[in-house]
């Protein structure tokens, strides 16, 4: 009789998209790693399309297969965690780059009580012609260090094929992406939510095809990245719109009172009518990453957030309203000054000199308010609880 399911502690999970080359011998050094080391486990074959005989391959070699007919690394993978047996989880590439053969590290660390096991194939070693030097000095190292930083992730290499979870934990977090940002995606939403994770030196080979892989350096390097900004408000909107407000605010201060003279340079009210513009993409930008945090959040992409929650308050939306209208008061109260100078000149010709120094501010505090009391209602929206 087989194992039944309970008695499965590890799926050794492979995507697969037209890997007939090298398919079956990553299933032999799978199963002889079952063999050796006596876990119980079984080896489970993602199939995304294949039509080179992949699927005939795997089940020869003893492999159970799954099928699935969305296109798309993250689509496969997917399939293949929710189908697998096994408490844990240990997937790789299919192209004989990783060693199936040498799983003990990612059993340690799982069985000690690790959520998400990431190899590390910087510390682990890089055999010659394995990576291209675009992505072993560029991609890999600029695409890490910007999940570092935006996520407070302790993972060194954010992008290395071969990791291990704990296969409950990880449908837990209902991971969502079809393509190969699915690997990001994975280490984020894992950081984010608190998962305990670890890392441990893992080796990578050149792989075995002869064909180009399915990885595309530009097109699924942007896809990472725009994934990496997409999950942090901060630092797509936040920060730099921030930035861009006290710049403005400062410039626009510094203007008022007159010219200014910069590194040699006369900065006047045209100056001031871009330190306006500043001001409102900036407020814009800002808004966005609370609107972003918050839909995030209740999408479930994003865990709670005390301070997120305080700004979604029914008191918090009456705050913000009141000060958008204080600010479009204000702004109203400059355009009526403004409308007297020009009572005085006849409503003639002005100097712009002296009436933009009222207008600008005049029309950015007008813009910003009612910006700011739409935004305060549009959060009431967000912040609404599902029935």
């Amino acid at each position: 009789m087989g194992r039944t399911v309970d008695e499965v502690e590890l799926t050794i999970l492979m995507p697969c998209l037209n890997e007939a080359e090298t398919l079956g011998a990553c299933i032999a050094k799978a199963r002889a790693y079952l063999a050796r080391s006596g876990v119980s486990g079984e080896v489970l074959i993602a199939d995304n399309g294949s039509s080179d005989g992949s699927i005939e391959i795997a089940e020869r070699a003893g492999a159970r297969v799954v099928r699935e007919q969305s296109k798309g690394y993250g689509s496969a993978l997917r399939a293949g965690i929710n189908a697998a047996h096994g408490r844990y989880i240990v997937m790789g590439d299919a192209d004989d780059s990783y060693d199936f053969a040498a799983l003990d590290p990612f059993m340690e660390a799982l069985r000690g009580g690790a959520d998400l096991v990431m190899g590390n194939r910087f510390k682990g070693g890089i055999a010659p012609n394995a990576m291209p030097p675009l992505h072993r000095y560029l991609g890999n190292p600029v695409l890490s260090g910007i999940g570092r930083l935006f996520f407070r992730s302790p993972i060194g290499d954010f992008h290395c094929g071969l990791r291990g979870f704990r296969a409950e934990a990880m449908r837990g977090l209902g991971l969502a992406t079809d393509g190969m940002e699915f690997a990001s995606e994975m280490v984020v939403r894992s950081t984010v939510d608190g998962l305990r994770i670890a890392e441990v030196p893992a080796t990578l080979s050149p792989d075995g095809r002869s064909r180009p892989p399915h990885l595309r350096s530009f097109r699924d390097g942007w896809r990472h990245l725009r994934f990496l900004l997409m999950l942090s408000p901060r630092w797509l909107f936040l920060y730099p719109g921030a930035a861009l407000m006290m710049i403005g605010l400062a410039s626009m201060l510094w203007l008022l009172p007159g010219p200014r003279v910069l590194f040699g340079l006369g900065l006047g009210v045209n100056t001031l009518v871009f330190s306006s513009a500043a001001i409102v993409c900036g407020f814009q930008a800002v808004t966005f990453a609370i609107f972003a945090k918050v839909f995030a959040i209740n999408a479930r992409l994003l865990p709670p957030d005390a301070r997120v929650r305080g700004f979604t308050t029914s008191a918090s939306v009456e705050i913000g309203m009141a000060a958008g209208l204080l600010l479009l008061v204000a702004g109203l109260a400059g355009a009526a000054y403004s409308l007297g100078m020009w009572s005085l000149a006849s409503y003639g010709a002005l100097n712009p000199e002296v009436t933009l120094r009222v207008v600008a501010p005049s029309a950015t505090a007008m813009i910003v308010g009612l910006q700011l009391v739409f935004s305060s209602f549009f959060l009431g929206v967000l912040g609404l609880r599902r029935q």
